[in-house]
């Protein structure tokens, strides 16, 4: 850290301490997508313990769909989803752009009947809602946000853009941030749309704001990230944070092909929506860490961008900001070396932009190991002191833990050497940075002689006939996408986490998350024309695609995880889901899952997130399953709780179903319980 970088932070620390104009966190209310700025989605409500879970009924639940949006067949929902996860299965059998074909004895499995014709509008969501004040705020797949009562649910006000313009497209856009206003302005619902547009509503009557934009909807499609790709691909998937008066936005970029608009994150005034600051997702030429790529490759590149959620140290003034892969996501023969700030997490000034700290967890990314997680703020005890600390982790599961003020692993990290790549002209990074502890958090490799799953006779048989009618090589950590021949790579290109992230567990000092042991079939080859083409499907499973679905290789295939932040040892880990068609005495397999969970002081976690449709608690102190309640669909969305004014404490979870696991979106609800 350069002299002026620390006299800066050394300022930020002294504003700290003298008290910021932080958001008042309010016991009773969920005002943050993780609870607080600092994403521990940790609440302090007790009521629901281990000993009375068993008494948490469903309360209320909330339709999302219009009452003038046809419903859906759901027996037909539930056939497409099966015909997608056998379509991406495999090798593609249809010649590849520029006439690239899979090598020869590769095969994939039949894709039974066509996909007919397009469905009813998806209901299909990820939405975490807030509760402030006495209001549910949500969002929904239908271009609408909605306050509720949050002991009925039953609507206050129901708000849609002009045109009916979307807010949410089908998964995207994961919540929206609350702000309390100041000593001028009242509080305000600040809201950041799929397409990028920026609008703000009064929270009691759901009336726009019309202080910017046009006629207060303000797009952040601007030349200056744009730049020679006016129409390029640039949205939004999370959601925008906030300190002070300042809107923090990041965005979402293409992965292929390589060229595109930036992924710059922007700071922008949420009165005048006055853009405050930028800061360059790829340094340019007089900004600290620039030169990281070779020659002129840093410019016009896409993929390095923000798609996931940001995380605010508002005592410090800190915003910490997780960045994605450079484009294309496996071939890094455009972009020789480290290339920041991807793969990496980046400390910036959250009122100025300015650069504070970087570390990369990944150099010169060729697997998609973006940082899918929003960063998890947290204290940490070591050698007698308690130290402010962040969890950075990538797709691979790998978990640093770092000084938040400096950006220094608080566990040694180690340079370790990797398998090189065998694309002519890639020049692989030969190590990347792993942490002494805490251990990688899900499956790295696979040996497909002795790792292959027979918990069924007929499941062992299908995964071995796929591995021999495919040529299939397994891998080890870090082994590049195979080139001319089809590798097994773990964690597949969902990632043993994604955008769920984990939770601060603050009274046992654990880090919890879920994670999918799930790998996928990939290979790269070139086509006539030069380009280097990924011949799979970008979700090709290794799996027995029938029915449902089940992993190829030995479980759990899906686990929720305690670390020990202060230790870095795995306090526990449990299996997570079950596989229904099974035998009851093989069900408890884990499952693919995407979301997150929750802690509450009552000493629980909750968390849906499997494909198997359960939502689940665990005790957090021992991992140990303490309730569980089936749900119509997969709730593929982090949970919250809430005080109502009623006395009682209620969780609430979307769960619609519909994501790149595989299972189908057969329910429009929103579902809350409370003890009975």
């Amino acid at each position: 850290m350069s002299p002026s970088v620390k006299s800066l932070f050394v300022a930020m620390l002294l504003a700290g301490v003298s008290g910021t104009a932080a958001m008042a966190q309010s016991a009773t209310d969920w005002p943050n997508y993780g609870y607080d700025a600092g994403g521990t989605r940790f609440s302090p409500l007790k009521q629901i313990t281990p000993a009375n879970v068993s008494r948490l009924k469903p309360a209320w639940s909330y339709d999302m769909r219009p009452a003038d949006v046809p419903k859906p067949d759901i027996e037909d929902l539930k056939a497409r989803a099966q015909r997608n996860w056998i379509a991406q299965a495999g090798v593609r059998p249809m010649p590849m752009p520029g006439g690239v074909k899979p090598p020869p004895g590769t095969a994939t499995p039949p894709v039974p009947g066509g996909m007919g014709a397009p469905p009813v509008p998806s209901s299909a969501s990820e939405f975490t809602p807030l509760v402030v004040n006495g209001t549910m705020y949500l969002s929904t797949s239908f271009g609408r946000v909605v306050a509720l009562d949050p002991v009925t649910g039953k609507e206050k006000w129901v708000f849609r853009l002009p045109h009916d313009e979307m807010i949410s497209s089908g998964r995207a856009v994961r919540g929206f941030h609350y702000w309390p206003g100041d000593k001028a302005n009242g509080p305000r619902l600040v809201i950041v749309t799929a397409n990028l547009k920026l609008f703000t509503l009064d929270p009691a009557t759901g009336k726009l704001n019309s202080t910017f934009g046009d006629g207060g909807v303000l797009s952040l499609r601007t030349p200056d990230v744009l730049g020679n790709y006016p129409n390029g691909q640039l949205s939004a998937d999370a959601f925008p944070v906030m300190y002070k008066n300042v809107v923090i936005v990041g965005s979402r970029g293409q992965e292929n092909p390589p060229q595109g608009p930036r992924g710059d994150v922007r700071g922008v005034d949420v009165i005048t929506g006055k853009t405050l600051w930028k800061f360059n997702a790829i340094p340019e030429p007089g900004e600290p860490n620039f030169g990281t790529w070779q020659g002129d490759s840093w410019k016009n590149v896409a993929g390095v961008n923000t798609w996931n959620m940001l995380t605010v140290d508002e005592a410090r003034g800190v915003v910490y900001l997780p960045f994605a892969t450079p484009a294309f996501d496996r071939d890094g023969r455009g972009r020789i070396g480290d290339g920041l700030y991807g793969t990496s997490l980046v400390a910036v000034d959250a009122a100025t932009g300015k650069y504070i700290w970087h570390f990369q967890t990944v150099h010169h990314d060729l697997w998609d190991n973006d940082m899918p997680a929003a960063p998890t703020l947290m204290d940490v005890k070591m050698g007698g002191k308690v130290i402010p600390a962040v969890a950075a982790i990538n797709k691979s599961t790998i978990l640093f833990i770092l000084d938040r003020t400096t950006g220094k692993p608080l566990f040694k990290v180690n340079e370790t050497p990797v398998p090189a790549s065998h694309v002519p002209g890639e020049v692989a990074s030969p190590t990347q940075p792993i942490p002494v502890k805490p251990p990688p958090l899900a499956k790295q490799g696979v040996d497909l002689d002795k790792d292959i799953s027979d918990i069924t006779p007929e499941h062992e048989a299908f995964c071995r006939k796929l591995v021999a009618d495919n040529r299939m090589v397994g891998t080890t950590m870090y082994t590049p996408v195979g080139f001319n021949e089809a590798t097994v790579t773990f964690p597949g290109t969902g990632g043993g986490v994604n955008w769920g992230g984990g939770a601060f567990d603050k009274a046992n000092g654990n880090f919890v998350i879920n994670v999918t042991n799930q790998g996928s079939l990939q290979f790269l080859a070139f086509a006539p024309d030069g380009k280097l083409q990924l011949t799979t499907s970008a979700n090709s499973w290794f799996a027995d695609v029938r029915d449902g679905g089940m992993q190829c290789q030995k479980g759990p295939w899906g686990e929720l995880v305690a670390v020990n932040v202060s230790t870095g040892d795995i306090a526990w880990r449990t299996t997570l889901g079950v596989t229904d068609k099974l035998p009851a005495d093989k069900r408890l397999t884990g499952r693919p899952n995407v979301g997150g969970p929750i802690v509450t002081a009552g000493g629980l976690i909750f968390i849906a997130a499997t494909d198997d449709k359960r939502f689940r608690a665990f005790d957090a102190k021992t991992g140990k399953q303490v309730w569980e309640a089936p749900l119509a669909a997969s709730g593929h969305a982090t949970p919250m709780t809430y005080k109502g004014r009623d006395g009682k404490q209620y969780v609430s979870l979307v769960a619609t179903g519909g994501s790149y696991i595989g299972s189908p979106n057969t329910s429009d609800l929103l579902v809350t319980y409370a003890l009975q």
